[in-house]
């Protein structure tokens, strides 16, 4: 089975020509990095875990692509697995972690489930369940794999994880699993949120200011503890809760802010915005 595209033509381009257009502006157009990634990737693979946003790519792709143009300059990992939220409430109702093994379809092509890691994260983990209807309407690992194409072309495969219980506990308990199955396998994680919504700019940044100190602390207990218990609307918290412990236990001593910008600085309006993240844990 293949799991179809459910926001192509919406969240980015369906076509592949007017998407891979879309993608060459993010990372080159205002807001973006500046550059392609080009001249192959890099070696060092240091980069544990990204934090990249998922909204419409006229939005929020030119912060993703900060994302994608470290990784790519950092080196292509063996295996990905990508943390994101649940926005549908979908799901088998026992699946606070729900995966996916089925290949995924994007307008660029195909990208398989990673057959090697998936089952030994599902063996390990007393929360994860096999469930695709979790994923079914889910928009928050999809945006991310164009990009994931983009940057490093065909033959890639990955893992991905919709975060339907964003309680610590889950949190840390996923994060420590994929750390475990890293101690024999190269996996880079992605953490698939957006940041304040539907706020002035100055609220959101202030806001998110104050959470992202957390992560520049490495602390994601404290992370989603903040954002729990002062309400903020940063739907992938337990993502990033997760994908900081996993960091954190591959031996992670820095979080480096790549990009933080709103939708405001696009379409003008600063009174009702999104704000989006990129970023990086080393």
């Amino acid at each position: 089975m293949t799991r179809m595209p459910v926001v192509a033509g919406s969240f980015y381009e369906g076509k592949p020509d007017a998407l891979l257009q879309r993608l060459e502006n993010c990372f080159t157009k205002n807001f973006g990095p500046g550059r392609l990634p080009k001249g192959g990737p890099g070696k060092s693979r240091s980069i544990k875990a990204l934090v990249s946003p998922h909204a419409g790519y006229m939005y929020s792709g030119m912060a993703a692509a900060h994302s994608y143009l470290r990784l790519y300059e950092d080196g292509r990992p063996e295996h990905i697995v990508i943390f994101g939220p649940n926005h549908t409430g979908r799901g088998i109702d026992l699946s606070r972690l729900a995966i996916c093994e089925e290949n995924w379809e994007t307008p660029l092509g195909p990208i398989k489930y990673d057959r090697k890691i998936g089952p030994m994260i599902l063996a390990q983990n007393e929360y994860a369940m096999p469930d695709c209807i979790a994923h079914s309407g889910e928009h928050s690992i999809e945006v991310q794999l164009p990009f994931l194409q983009y940057v490093f072309g065909k033959d890639l495969s990955f893992v991905p994880i919709c975060v339907s219980d964003q309680s610590y506990e889950v949190c840390e308990s996923i994060g420590k699993t994929v750390a475990n199955v890293a101690k024999d396998n190269d996996i880079l994680v992605i953490a698939s949120s957006d940041f304040t919504h539907f706020e002035s700019a100055e609220s959101a940044k202030k806001k998110d200011n104050q959470a992202i100190e957390y992560l520049e602390n490495l602390d994601p207990e404290g992370f989603l503890r903040f954002v729990q218990s002062h309400r903020l609307s940063i739907c992938g918290a337990g993502p990033i809760a997760a994908a900081m412990v996993f960091a954190i236990e591959r031996g992670a001593t820095q979080f480096n802010l790549l990009k933080y910008m709103n939708s405001g600085d696009v379409t003008g309006d600063a009174g009702h915005v999104v704000a989006y993240v990129a970023g990086e844990i080393i």
